[in-house]
């Protein structure tokens, strides 16, 4: 693929939307889960996006799923939809949406670790495993950094906690996507995870009893908004525009979302919710971000190496080296 194909006005386009509505989920999962419970607020972003986009694809003849692709799903929407997303938002209680951002862009690191140690992919180079360990001093130095702030607060060390799970939840459901079987229609293999993650989150808030902190005259405008923001900008347009550009772009030009949603969400939380970061956050944030573009320009083993069966698909909420929120 030459320079103008990679570079070409729809690409750019479509890299825009990514970056932007990506990057802003952050702070729109911050504004949200002020008047709305997390994991019902997780629950219903998905549903609702994933029945739109399950109804699409049903309009235009899509064929239904198989047993085999629900089941994929659901494990996939609960490592990564549950497991990942519904964690972010419930630990945005506790941190703000521009280090939430950062530690999620860590998912390179432990998709490239786990890769290696778990499914016997190419030992990562010099370059990688030098990326890696620049990785952990950042997320060190921000935890850290945390402890001696004078506005130190317990929770949020736990969110910082929290994070670093979800951030490993979704690696993990990213690395079991790359092989498996999902509907051969990318729309459609990301509706039925949306469906089966969103699901899940809904069981989980109402067994935490979320459904009696939901209180329906006190949920803000801005919350609303947000939820709406997050169907549409976040799942739906987002989603696709990465799917078609993942089609168009080399990896590496695709990649490029990974550290630059960070900085997107990072610009929003300062200039809407008074966001700060100090200078040893702003250190800790660059440390992390040069760590993902090392390991994401130099990783050698990008592809599934197994033929594909019948019936499957590569394609879902994962990507390439870790998905936006």
């Amino acid at each position: 693929m030459n320079m103008s194909n990679r570079i070409s006005y729809p690409i750019v386009l479509a890299l825009l939307a990514v970056y932007f509505p990506w990057g802003g989920t952050y702070l729109a999962m911050k504004f949200a889960v002020e008047t709305l419970p997390p994991f019902l607020l997780a629950g219903i972003r998905f549903l609702i996006a994933g029945s739109l986009m399950y109804l699409w694809e049903a309009s235009r003849g899509t064929k239904t799923p198989g047993k085999i692709h629900w089941r994929n799903a659901t494990i996939i929407g609960g490592l990564m939809l549950l497991g990942g997303n519904s964690l972010v938002v419930f630990a945005e209680q506790m941190v703000s949406s521009g280090i939430a951002a950062i530690i999620i862009a860590t998912v390179p690191l432990w998709m490239t670790l786990l890769a290696w140690l778990w499914q016997g992919d190419t030992k990562p180079n010099s370059y990688v495993v030098f990326g890696l360990l620049l990785g952990l001093l950042g997320q060190i130095l921000l935890v850290s950094n945390s402890f001696q702030s004078v506005s130190y607060n317990p929770s949020q060390t736990s969110g910082y906690l929290i994070l670093t799970f979800a951030s490993l939840f979704w690696a993990i459901g990213s690395l079991y996507s790359r092989k498996a079987q999902l509907p051969k229609s990318a729309i459609m293999s990301i509706a039925i995870q949306n469906l089966m993650g969103g699901l899940l989150c809904l069981i989980v808030g109402i067994s935490l009893g979320e459904l009696s902190q939901l209180h329906i005259e006190h949920v803000s405008t801005r919350s609303i908004l947000s939820l709406v923001y997050l169907i549409f900008f976040g799942s739906i347009i987002g989603f696709s525009a990465y799917i078609w550009v993942l089609k168009k772009a080399e990896p590496a030009i695709v990649s490029t979302y990974a550290y630059v949603n960070p900085v997107v969400a990072v610009f929003l939380g300062w200039i809407f919710a008074n966001e700060q970061l100090n200078s040893t956050d702003a250190i800790a944030a660059f440390i992390i971000l040069v760590s993902v573009l090392l390991i994401t320009k130099n990783s050698t083993s990008k592809k599934i190496d197994t033929p594909l069966k019948k019936g499957q698909n590569t394609c879902s909420l994962s990507g390439l080296d870790g998905d936006g929120i």
